[in-house]
């Protein structure tokens, strides 16, 4: 998987912080990563060294989960005594901000003023004109409709967008007044499109690192919950055991897989659909996704109703730990950004959550190899359908099976979309009737969870490990699953 300067600058800002919060000198030195991160000699990536380090320190906050601006030594001081800042899961840093044009149709110089001025012809606002024998548009008048692009014989005309709006599916990102972007978090549901769109590295994440690391130094007893796209993250020949045996060397108390908490919400949903469709309702989607289900609370509200009422996986496992251990604290690993969102509506089950990036940063703070560490062979406790939650077609291929095993004679008709803008599609047509499905699995990021913003692997490698992993574990179905069955969620989503 490439990895670009941004991206490296980002994870070296998250290994130092984790360096230095693990040493106990964070507070003192955290001015230091300023000068470790971008020296005088370089490399230099925008006008001078005051502007690199001016972002930096934006990233820096970030790390700490406190909001921009805040004076570096008393962010350090605020993470250490395990205070988070409310802010969104994804937000700009507006130093970082390269505020791209935003002059989105221009003509090129492949333009022959061709007598046709088919491109004059389309405009609804004759906002085009001849300067200098040259197809000319006056902005002022301009309204963007494409129309002049369209008409274009030559294509003279390109459409220019800037990143983090090109990967929005949902408009939530746009130029605002300065033309820096402006993430609209109405629209916003935390997807992370956005941050690996931006070349610049002008939106971030806010990481939660320095409190996580606090919590086990504190010796409270914390669990990785580790979700199923963990496969193949950390090297395609790092076993599961060795990441297991890793995360306890950095002092968790217990590792557990959100797998388990998969084939939990397997066999809810497929109670929850025979139940209820086509009986009460014509079709039911999943819920596992958080940036899907924001996605349709914010944007088509009309299918709301028809949203899984079953909890995430993330959520069963975690209510499984705390009913096991109610003071132990549950760290969510994952891929995912929007998970940041979710554990914040369900704080008494989630404390915090790890992006497998910021779990990457951690190990490199520590000093630890996940490849060099020693671990026995393990068994899962999970179905192999649980362990495919984590790619396309996971969630559908597990709710199938368990309801071809709860009523076979029930009819379940699926469909999959990937990408926000795939999901909107598909659920606008199964809301007019127009497509023939009753079930829809949808997920905001191409691929499933393997393909989140949070990855260190190629999602098409990690897909096919996966499938490695699940051909390993137990064929049996969730309703067959002892260990699923006890984690049932016995509650609903909450809004």
């Amino acid at each position: 998987m490439q990895v670009s300067e941004v991206t490296k600058i980002r994870r070296k800002v998250l290994a130092e912080v984790s360096r230095l919060a693990l040493e106990g000198t964070l507070e003192e030195n955290i001015g230091g990563i300023l000068t470790t991160v971008v020296s005088e000699d370089g490399p230099r990536y925008r006008c001078c060294v005051h502007k690199e380090r001016a972002v930096l320190k934006d990233r820096i906050n970030m790390a700490l989960s406190q909001p921009i601006g805040t004076p570096l030594p008393e962010a350090a001081r605020r993470a250490l005594d395990d205070k988070r800042a409310d802010l969104p899961a994804v937000n700009l840093l507006p130093e970082a901000c390269d505020r791209c044009p935003i002059d989105k149709f221009l003509v090129t110089d492949a333009c022959r003023n061709c007598l046709a001025h088919n491109c004059i012809a389309s405009c609804p606002k004759k906002a085009i004109m001849v300067v200098q024998n040259r197809a000319y548009i006056d902005k002022t008048i301009c309204i963007e409709c494409g129309m002049c692009k369209r008409s274009c014989a030559y294509g003279a005309i390109i459409e220019i967008s800037r990143p983090c709006e090109r990967a929005c599916d949902l408009k939530a990102i746009v130029a605002g007044s300065d033309r820096r972007a402006v993430i609209d978090h109405e629209k916003c549901v935390q997807c992370g499109a956005c941050k690996v769109a931006c070349p610049f590295g002008a939106v971030s994440d806010r990481s939660e690192i320095v409190q996580i690391i606090r919590r086990i130094q504190s010796g409270q007893r914390v669990y990785a919950l580790v979700a199923p796209a963990f496969i193949g993250q950390f090297g395609p020949k790092v076993k599961p055991e060795q990441i297991v045996a890793a995360l306890v060397k950095l002092g968790f108390h217990a590792v557990r897989e959100v797998a388990l908490g998969a084939d939990a919400v397997a066999l809810a949903e497929a109670r929850e659909f025979t139940a209820a469709v086509p009986a009460e309702q014509p079709y039911m989607t999943t819920s596992c996704c958080p940036a899907f289900v924001a996605m349709v609370d914010k944007h088509l509200p009309d299918a709301r109703q028809r949203v899984s009422t079953t909890v995430s996986p993330m959520v069963a496992a975690a209510k499984a730990i705390k009913a096991e251990d109610a003071a132990g604290a549950v760290v969510f690993i994952g891929p995912c950004i929007a998970k940041k969102a979710e554990a914040q509506r369900y704080c008494d089950l989630v404390d915090f959550v790890l992006t497998f990036e910021e779990l990457a940063a951690i190990f490199v703070g520590a000093g630890v190899n996940v490849a060099e560490i020693a671990a026995e062979a393990g068994q899962t406790a999970a179905s192999r359908d649980g362990i495919t939650f984590a790619r396309a077609g996971g969630v559908t291929q597990a709710v199938c099976d368990t309801v071809a095993h709860m009523a076979p004679d029930a009819v379940l008709k699926p469909q999959r979309a990937e990408g926000l803008a795939d999901c909107q599609a598909v659920l606008a047509k199964m809301q007019q009737g127009d497509l023939d499905a009753n079930f829809l699995e949808g997920m905001a990021c191409q691929g499933g969870c393997v393909g989140g913003p949070g990855i260190m692997a190629d999602q098409r490698i990690t897909a096919k490990l996966v499938d490695m992993y699940a051909g390993k574990a137990p064929v049996e179905t969730a309703p067959e699953n002892t260990a699923a069955r006890s984690v049932v969620p016995a509650f609903h989503r909450r809004k």
